[in-house]
């Protein structure tokens, strides 16, 4: 499977998005950043057709920050089909809700750290 990755027809889509990030994703992009977990993500990473909230290459790790919008019927379904071009691309995918990171960001980084080493293994 050939994936194309930040397509130039998503790229002001893209700083759009980083421009205009939730809290939730400011908040773990402030503990992600500049390689504070020895691995280096990028924000609003284009995979195919979909936009990642968070990615490194290195581990092929994808990280979503999931609002109120991921419980519609429309946004399940269309998290189903990116999770399914994850899967197959073998790309790993991590899930936190804004809550978690907003309520209890340090035990997200510490857990996410514990991805990071899991997968370095």
């Amino acid at each position: 499977m050939t994936l194309f990755y930040n397509q130039k027809s998503q790229k002001e889509f893209r700083k759009n998005l980083r421009n205009n990030s939730t809290v939730s994703e400011k908040l773990l992009w402030n503990g992600i950043k500049n390689k504070q977990l020895e691995v280096k993500f990028r924000r609003q990473h284009g995979i195919d057709k979909y936009i990642l909230d968070f990615y490194c290459p290195e581990l092929r790790l994808a990280i979503e920050v999931d609002g109120a919008t991921h419980e519609t019927n429309k946004e399940i379904y269309r998290d189903k089909q990116k999770e399914e071009l994850l899967i197959k691309s073998n790309i790993k995918l991590i899930r936190y809700t804004n809550i978690q990171i907003k309520e209890s960001l340090d035990e997200v980084i510490v857990n996410l750290m514990d991805v990071i080493n899991r997968i370095k293994k």
